[in-house]
């Protein structure tokens, strides 16, 4: 009778000792705590906005250039941008400004935030639909830095030291997930 008894109390599950739960509960808390850091899914309700003002030049021009001693900035090429992988709308211009410097300016600028945005000027075309996602890192590109809105209108500055002959089109990169979230076309003007 003793003995069942014993058997008639409730075994106590093996899963359930600490020895077992704490380690899964840790091993829990860092793939959470990964996830988070990686994917940053606050980005996707919380924007950056911004308005930069059209930027003007800081000097005078080079010695040696054809630059007008205007100081409203020469639109040199310009577009508009085009959903990829998240919903984007806006323009790009390509400015030149009195003083020879080069900036890209994004306009009206509005997509999803995101972990690691970045600016690329590249020589890719701009293809519509999941086929243009992928592309704009495979031939050349600069990065002009982050993003600093996501809704709004920033400058990027080109260094003199980049080449911009056949960089003819601007993506806003997801360099986490290497998707575009968006892109134009520079058309000269």
């Amino acid at each position: 009778m003793a003995q069942n008894a014993q058997t008639a109390q409730p075994r106590r599950r093996k899963f359930l000792r600490p020895s077992v739960v704490l380690p899964v509960l840790a091993i829990g808390a860092i793939v959470v705590a990964f996830g988070l850091f990686w994917f940053q899914p606050w980005k996707l309700v919380v924007d950056k906005t911004g308005n930069e003002a059209i930027p003007t030049a800081s000097g005078p021009p080079p010695s040696g250039t054809t630059v007008a001693p205007n100081t409203e900035p020469i639109v040199l090429a310009q577009g508009d941008f085009i959903t990829h992988e998240h919903g984007t709308s806006g323009s790009v211009q390509l400015l030149q400004l009195a003083d020879g410097q080069r900036v890209l300016r994004l306009e009206d600028l509005d997509t999803s935030n995101g972990p690691l945005l970045k600016v690329y000027l590249t020589d890719q075309p701009v293809i519509e639909g999941s086929d243009g996602w992928h592309v704009f890192d495979d031939g050349r590109y600069e990065d002009l830095g982050d993003l600093k809105f996501n809704k709004g209108s920033s400058n990027y500055v080109i260094p003199a030291e980049i080449d911009i002959a056949g960089l003819n089109s601007v993506s806003i990169w997801c360099d986490r997930f290497d998707v575009s979230f968006g892109a134009a076309t520079l058309t000269p003007v």
